[in-house]
């Protein structure tokens, strides 16, 4: 009879603990063999027997992996941009939704994005649309787009040092 191979189990084991430490794959093969009572026999007349033996193994594989220098500053700069991006978003949205500003975890995140809205103030004409207390910040649009563009060419130039050689 054939062995009967299950799927491979991949897990992933990571700790949170610390960003540096190495990640630690595991790899585990289950392979289980049934054995018949009496291969001579033909099954259709086989008599009927006891539960046929059957042997389990397993074998495990254990990788440790660490990210590279280049690994790391990618996911600096992209954990940057994200919280920079995630600011300038909840802008808009507040601002369409005209919540209040005398609330301050509101205020707090319109004074912060603020700092990444306005390099991008005056590019258009008309920096904001208003309509009832709703404001479509367009600066606020044109930042994001703009701090995306830099984070790609950021992350081009990075991926351009951590290639490596053929």
């Amino acid at each position: 009879m054939e062995p009967d191979v299950h799927p491979v189990l991949l897990t992933l084991c990571a700790s949170a603990r610390r960003e540096n430490q190495p990640m630690t794959y595991e790899r585990k093969v289950v392979t289980q063999t049934d054995e018949a009572a009496d291969p001579g026999v033909a099954p259709a007349y086989a008599p009927a027997a006891p539960a046929a033996a059957s042997r389990t193994s397993s074998v495990v594989d254990r990788t440790t992996m660490s990210p590279s220098g280049g690994e790391m500053i990618r996911r600096v700069v992209v954990l940057i941009f994200g919280i920079i991006q995630a600011f300038i978003i909840v802008r808009i949205v507040l601002l369409l939704l005209n919540a209040r500003e005398g609330n301050d975890l509101v205020s707090f995140i319109l004074n912060t994005s603020q700092l990444f809205v306005s390099p991008f103030i005056g590019i258009f004409n008309q920096d904001a649309l208003k309509s009832g207390g709703s404001i479509l910040d367009i600066a606020a649009i044109a930042a994001l787009v703009g701090w995306s563009i830099l984070e790609v060419i950021i992350l081009w130039g990075v991926n351009l040092m951590r290639r490596e050689p053929a």
